[in-house]
């Protein structure tokens, strides 16, 4: 295997100024929610407490936690099936998370969407979606609503660099371009398209480069540097909320688990694993806060008990779910037509 590509942005791993400390302490309390969910969510799989495929997403925190600083709560996700942390950040709560994975009704979606499938209007958490490149059409119509509503919503779509193979990628794009859509498409591209790499798959691995093709605003990004992509996001989002039209983001990160939990991942070599791990994007960011001298241990024990005491009781709200009854089967199936 070849050595993993590293992102442009390693001059930000050292020296964290008195400016970026709030932010980066926010930023690092985001990615820590994400990681101690996802960490349960295989346990609790491991015990058979939730079932079916599910994707984890420990190793890309930076990416959700580094764009969703740059939204506002009206502002649509639109994500793909690893979309856990996605939803978390967006404001679905880790009890509705947690009890939509168990199958029940106290879920987000009633338990009818379980892992792949978290939605959540009132967040404008618009899925989970289980077809790869199947949110790009999504997002390209959220956002034309809210240009022909005249509303300042920003539609963000997160999406693997397996999309970009697919027909509904460059649909997306050339239209969001054409009609200069408020959409902010952001590549998470890390590197594997389940078991496919990207450098046997695609001719022209970069991504940015692909997308500039539609005359859209792109650039690459350090998908393990949560300030980094929050820089980056916040740029695309003030220009796209300015009237800039759509922009591009190529979050270069990396799964350290398999592509699901069904995965025997005999396609990845462990050093490769191994390097990437050595760049845990949790690691480079209280790093560089605490040799700010601005975040000590005791700050990283607080912070770290407050998110474990919220993933527990989560935990202990979904234990305590409820199955839909039978008699709901068809609920939501059918509509009623008012007589």
């Amino acid at each position: 295997m070849n050595a993993p590509r590293s992102g442009p942005a390693h001059e930000h791993e050292s020296d964290v100024s008195a400016a970026e400390t709030k932010k980066g302490a926010d930023l690092l309390k985001q990615m820590v929610r994400v990681r101690l969910l996802e960490e349960k969510c295989v346990e609790l799989y491991s015990a058979a407490k939730i079932r079916g495929f599910m994707h984890v997403y420990i190793g890309e925190e930076a990416v959700a936690a580094g764009v969703t600083s740059a939204l506002d709560s009206e502002d649509a996700v639109v994500a793909t099936y690893r979309e856990h942390g996605h939803a978390l950040l967006k404001g679905v709560s880790a009890r509705a998370i947690l009890a939509e994975m168990y199958g029940f009704v106290e879920g987000c979606c009633r338990g009818r969407g379980g892992s792949m499938h978290l939605f959540d209007r009132a967040t404008h958490f618009y899925g989970g979606n289980a077809i790869v490149a199947g949110g790009l059409p999504m997002a390209v119509g959220l956002a034309l609503g809210a240009s022909m509503t005249a509303r300042r919503q920003v539609t963000v779509c997160f999406f693997g660099e397996g999309a970009v193979a697919e027909g509904e990628f460059h649909e997306a794009l050339n239209l969001a371009a054409l009609w200069q859509l408020p959409v902010l498409f952001c590549c998470e591209n890390n590197l594997y398209a389940m078991g496919t790499a990207l450098v046997r798959s695609e001719s022209q691995t970069n991504i940015a480069l692909k997308a500039a093709a539609y005359e859209i605003p792109a650039w690459t990004v350090d998908g393990m540097d949560a300030l980094a992509v929050a820089e980056a996001a916040r740029r695309a989002v003030d220009a796209i909320r300015s009237g800039g039209g759509p922009h591009f983001l190529e979050l270069r990160t990396y799964r350290f688990r398999a592509h699901s939990m069904y995965d025997p991942e005999r396609y990845r070599d462990k050093s490769e694993v191994a390097t990437w791990m050595e760049r845990d994007p949790i690691d480079i960011l209280r790093t560089r806060l605490s040799e700010g001298g601005r975040f000590s241990d005791d700050d990283w024990s607080a912070m770290h008990a407050e998110v474990t005491a919220e993933i527990e009781d989560a935990v202990a709200f979904a234990e305590g779910g409820s199955p839909e009854p039978v008699a709901d089967l068809t609920r939501f199936v059918y509509s009623e037509v008012p007589r």
